[in-house]
């Protein structure tokens, strides 16, 4: 992982829901386009049915791996592929510290389940996540809630206004959140934080 002041190249990406050829696809990706880390904001599996190959073709091409849960999967499931997974983190609730630049998310989502919590307790997961790395020089906040008043409510589905509220306490550079599927590639701005709505469509970016 380059140190210092020097840039972190990321892709990130969400919505996987089992399918392994899509990751194999994102691992030649992030192999080619030479990343130093990978970020899964959600729903790895489809009602978590396999966990097969979803995180293995990463680790092969020796890329650290950062994920939360979407509501399609449980923490325990989360927890099982990170400790199976050399080099592979969550953030739900906890941070990534990479030189200068911190990293912390919720997973879940406040109003589709199969899996989900209260707008209310992600808003203390991130205050949490938030904690540790709060000095950093650079953050990301990853979450697989899309924020409440975002772009991405053209769906039909609210967003959070816990994720909202964190954006204005917390003031990530960056906020990575999936779950809208049809948002994937639409980006905006609240306030300083450039919001990147990934859904299936990875994005490749420094900073």
């Amino acid at each position: 992982m380059k140190k210092g002041n020097k840039k972190t190249k990321i892709l990130a990406v969400g919505d996987i829901h089992g399918d392994t050829k899509f990751v194999e696809r994102l691992a030649k990706k992030a192999k080619d386009e030479e990343v130093d880390l990978v970020i899964l904001a959600g729903d790895l599996t489809f009602l978590e049915k396999s966990t097969k190959n979803l995180i293995g073709p990463f680790v092969k091409e020796k890329k650290e791996v950062v994920l939360i849960p979407g509501n399609h999967e449980t923490m325990s499931t989360i927890n099982t592929l990170t400790q199976i997974y050399e080099g592979t983190k969550h953030v739900h609730g906890y941070s990534v510290r990479k030189g200068d630049l911190g990293i912390f998310g919720s997973g879940y989502e406040p109003s589709t389940g199969p899996f989900f919590i209260e707008d209310e307790e992600i808003f203390k997961v991130l205050k949490k996540g938030n904690e540790k790395i709060k000095d950093s020089k650079k953050k990301i906040m990853v979450t697989h809630a899309h924020p409440k008043g975002s772009v991405a409510e053209f769906s039909g589905f609210p967003g959070s206004n816990a994720v909202k509220k964190a954006i204005k306490e917390f003031k990530p550079d960056i906020l990575i959140s999936a779950h809208i599927h049809e948002a994937g590639g639409l980006q905006e701005k609240i306030g300083k934080t450039k919001i990147i709505h990934v859904g299936r469509k990875p994005k490749i970016f420094e900073i």
